[in-house]
């Protein structure tokens, strides 16, 4: 008998979505914040300059504790971030809970599983290498993957491809307004996460469904397949 997930394609955000990669996040940004001499700032405070990559969050994070970045400084403070993140990348970030159960399901019905992300691509195969979610996925598409980033909807088309997939048989799932509008311009149904990093409040991000566990994405996703 034929079900719902086989050769559906479920393609997924990373930072705040499968992974709370907020630690480590923080961790870097402050690194850089205090080698310039400015104030660190809280893991609450990152969770919403999340989603835009590692240089919009460290524009946020100049501009939240004092005078904004030159884009001159920002290549030299990207450096320096990326030389600190990449060295503890999963020091202390961690899968959401219920995701591998999510994830084996998927895989055990041979659903084509993809990520879509604002991170670099490399730095997304490290982190999903040392969390061991890596092989889940047949397609790890970061934000200088493509020649275009969300919330461009080639970004998630792209990744769709990628993975081999059926935008008419796909589901995004994302926690920002960043993954509903890169979803919505693909025509391609969108779940959000609300336990993520999310910009403004999930239910005003108008998603086509939203969920507070992984417990529930299963459901969620079965009345768009």
């Amino acid at each position: 008998m034929a079900h719902p997930f086989d050769d559906a394609t479920i393609i997924f955000d990373l930072d705040g979505t499968l992974v709370d990669t907020a630690p480590d996040l923080t961790e870097a940004l402050n690194y850089v914040l205090l080698a310039e001499g400015r104030q660190a700032v809280d893991g609450q405070q990152v969770r919403h300059m999340v989603g835009h990559g590692a240089r919009e969050m460290i524009r946020a994070g100049m501009a939240a504790t004092g005078a904004p970045a030159s884009e001159a400084d920002l290549d030299r403070m990207m450096e320096l971030f990326l030389e600190h993140y990449i060295a503890h990348i999963a020091d202390n970030s961690r899968p959401f809970d219920g995701v591998l159960d999510v994830l084996s399901t998927l895989s055990a019905h041979k659903a084509r599983l993809g990520v879509c992300t604002n991170k670099r691509e490399h730095l997304s195969v490290a982190l999903l290498k040392a969390l061991d979610l890596h092989r889940y996925f047949d397609a790890i598409v970061g934000a200088d993957t493509l020649p275009v980033r969300k919330p461009d909807p080639g970004h998630l088309l792209g990744t769709i491809e990628r993975v081999g997939g059926d935008k008419t048989r796909a589901v995004m799932v994302g926690d920002s307004t960043t993954d509903v509008k890169a979803a919505k311009a693909a025509g391609v149904p969108v779940v959000v996460v609300t336990f993520g990093y999310p910009d403004v409040a999930p239910d005003q991000m108008n998603g086509d469904a939203a969920i507070d566990h992984y417990d529930d994405l299963i459901a969620a996703m079965e009345q768009f397949l």
